[in-house]
């Protein structure tokens, strides 16, 4: 790559970089701006333009660049901070932090995916809102176990049942998205087919990772934050952790894995086989885990759907 463009988002503004020839400047975050920044990048022939994930402020620049066919990567700021560290860059300032963003993408080389299309981020919107539902009626649902008073208790039944009329409306909008794609029919009915695999697995499955099936066992892993790492020096050996990748993959294959410990009889017998190895129950649940995102991944890729051994 000739020429990357590092660029640090805030609400306000975006700060670009270009790497290596060091070129800097900044841009308004709204309409105007990224309209000048893509015509500033057409003209510097950029190879590569990466935005750190920002909860969000960085869609509206990511959409714009990559419809004007620019090649737009949304990088880990947590790996970009490990980056900084790595090299001594401590000091944080806005146009620092765009230059490192470049090089940290000259230097790690990560692969190009092509971006989500807006009908698979408008699903990926409706999946963190469910998320966020549930985890309020979790919240109600506890508090109303510990709380006496009857008309704080009236409160919270108030407001649990409020929270399950709007789950049952975003599950309702769920469907009819699912509903307007063919290809996303007949995925998620292939990965329901799995015992312990639920519609709202497979639908964070279709938003989050539109990737599955087209990479391989140990690439869907490493995307998902489910390939382990081991800390080793000399003859030392320290545990293997996992990390990274997408955290909402992760959360929902966690529970899909809990699951099909209990009601998939492969799943289960792997489980099992590992804690009477004396693996640690939550180190079995993980390869569960990585073991269920495979065959979710293989049943993608040759279109066939779980079937019983």
């Amino acid at each position: 790559m000739d020429r990357i463009i590092g660029i640090d988002v805030s609400k306000e503004r975006l700060d670009v970089a270009v790497w290596p020839q060091g070129e800097a400047f900044a841009v308004g975050n709204d309409d105007d701006g990224i309209c000048e920044l893509t015509s500033r990048l057409k003209a510097i022939g950029a190879d590569a333009i990466a935005l750190e994930a920002t909860g969000g402020f960085e869609t509206l620049a990511t959409a714009g660049l990559s419809a004007a066919g620019l090649t737009v990567l949304v990088v880990n700021p947590t790996q970009v901070r490990a980056y900084a560290q790595a090299i001594g860059r401590r000091a944080k300032t806005d146009p620092i932090d765009a230059a490192v963003i470049a090089a940290f993408v000259a230097a790690t080389k990560p692969a190009i995916r092509p971006l989500r299309d807006a009908e698979t981020q408008a699903l990926s919107a409706l999946v963190s809102r469910r998320q966020q539902i549930v985890q309020m009626i979790v919240a109600e649902e506890n508090r109303a176990r510990m709380v006496r008073d009857r008309q704080a208790q009236k409160s919270i039944q108030r407001l649990l049942a409020a929270l399950r009329r709007e789950l049952a409306s975003i599950d309702a909008d769920m469907d009819g998205h699912i509903r307007k794609s063919p290809v996303w029919r007949v995925r998620e009915a292939l990965l329901t087919s799995v015992p312990g695999v639920g519609p709202a697995t497979a639908r964070t499955l279709l938003a989050e990772m539109p990737e599955l099936g087209s990479l391989d066992r140990r690439q869907i892993a490493s995307l998902a934050g489910l390939a382990p790492w081991t800390r080793q020096s000399g003859k030392w050996k320290g545990k293997s952790f996992i990390g990274g990748g997408r955290g909402k993959v992760r959360a929902v294959l966690f529970m899909a894995a809990l699951v099909a410990s209990r009601y998939n009889p492969a799943l289960r017998t792997f489980r099992d086989r590992l804690v009477a190895q004396g693996k640690p129950k939550i180190v079995a649940i993980v390869a569960t885990m990585r073991k269920l995102l495979t065959i979710l991944n293989a049943i993608i890729r040759d279109n066939k759907p779980w079937q019983d051994a």
